[in-house]
């Protein structure tokens, strides 16, 4: 794992695998990681996992996991807490390529 000062945003870059945090919960977040591949009646040799991104903000960062919302209820929690209708992702710490915080708006 590297962790670098990226001078144009004098932001923290993680690469690699690690337990290094770069975010805080709620902050925006762009993650560049290894997803696994589904295939049918394919060669299985030709298969292997595919590189893809994902922009969203940072739910919980655990020592093997994050887990991203990339859409969210624009209004405060509810009595019962977390929020039913959120999509994103839960990505394994060892398969995060990078991930960097983004810049956000509020």
């Amino acid at each position: 794992m590297k962790v670098e000062n990226d001078e144009t945003t004098n932001r923290n870059v993680v690469s690699g695998v690690g337990k290094v945090r770069v975010a805080k919960p709620e902050h925006v977040v762009y993650v560049r990681y290894r997803d696994h591949v589904l295939y049918h009646r394919g060669e299985p040799a030709l298969m292997k996992p595919q590189v893809r991104e994902c922009v969203g903000w940072l739910v919980h960062d655990y020592a093997d996991y994050i887990v991203l919302s990339w859409d969210r209820d624009a209004g405060p929690p509810s009595l019962r807490g977390g929020d039913p209708k959120a999509s994103g992702l839960a990505v394994l710490r060892s398969d995060i390529l990078e991930m960097k915080r983004v810049a956000s708006s509020k």
